[in-house]
């Protein structure tokens, strides 16, 4: 064999070398964005929702309302405790900010506990014994 046949067979190799790599590579980021998109597909009930009109013509919540989404926020929380709000919220569905009263009535309620301040607040579940002890 000459040295230019050996140089050709060696590109040939290392070109399918790294075409396999990039293939398997194709592959894994295929299935990792697959995967990404199937858990965000997650069936969150839908609430419906029920505003009445205030005197100065705003809409709030019902009640009702508020307190299903506090349940989903604790569902979300119990799942993932630690996070942030942006990603509760995203488990929740909805914005943070329409959480705000949902989550400042569980706090009172003493079943969710925040440590930190502003956007580097992260949320706990608390449990039925430390309850009871504040």
């Amino acid at each position: 064999m000459t040295k230019t046949n050996n140089n050709e067979d060696l590109e040939s190799r290392i070109e399918r070398v790294i075409a396999g790599y990039f293939a398997e590579s194709r592959k894994a980021a295929q299935e990792a964005i697959e995967r990404a998109f199937a858990s965000a597909k997650k069936k969150v009930p839908a609430i419906v929702p029920q505003r009445r009109k205030t005197s100065g013509g705003r809409n709030r919540r019902e009640p009702s309302e508020v307190a299903a989404l506090g349940e989903r926020f604790y569902l979300a929380l119990c799942e993932k405790p630690g996070e942030t709000m942006m990603v509760l919220s995203a488990e929740v569905g909805v914005s943070a900010n329409e959480l705000y009263k949902s989550v400042r009535m569980l706090r009172g309620a003493g079943r969710v506990r925040a440590v930190g301040k502003c956007n580097r607040t992260r949320y706990f579940p608390m449990t039925e014994r430390a309850t009871a002890a504040e």
